[in-house]
């Protein structure tokens, strides 16, 4: 029989809702602007800029800030370490739904 899944397991800086959906989205997209996964995932200015924050500080996103004209652009995308902790949160996920079957 196989060690039981803890809480402690899923790793809490994905865990939270909003974070968990901006790693989900970047998964699937190498890369998206600032304005295109607030409009996916109907988050505040502030509250994307704050959960991308603990990503970047956690090093699982890189947020690159330039300039498209005049005007500024910033883009995000998930590092290696941003898609193995992905990855392991899902598969900690699967082991939790294996288990309660």
């Amino acid at each position: 029989m196989t060690d039981p899944i803890k809480p402690d397991d899923l790793d809490p800086v994905i865990h939270e809702r909003a974070r968990l959906a901006i790693v989900s989205a970047l998964a699937v997209a190498p890369e998206m602007s600032f304005n295109e996964i607030k409009e996916t995932l109907g988050l505040s200015d502030g509250n994307l800029s704050a959960h991308a924050t603990s990503l970047q500080r956690a090093g699982y996103i890189e947020i690159a800030k330039t300039f498209k004209g005049r005007r500024p652009h910033t883009s995000l995308r998930l590092t290696r370490a941003g898609q193995k902790a992905f990855q392991d949160y899902v598969e900690t996920l699967r082991k939790i739904i294996k288990q309660g079957k």
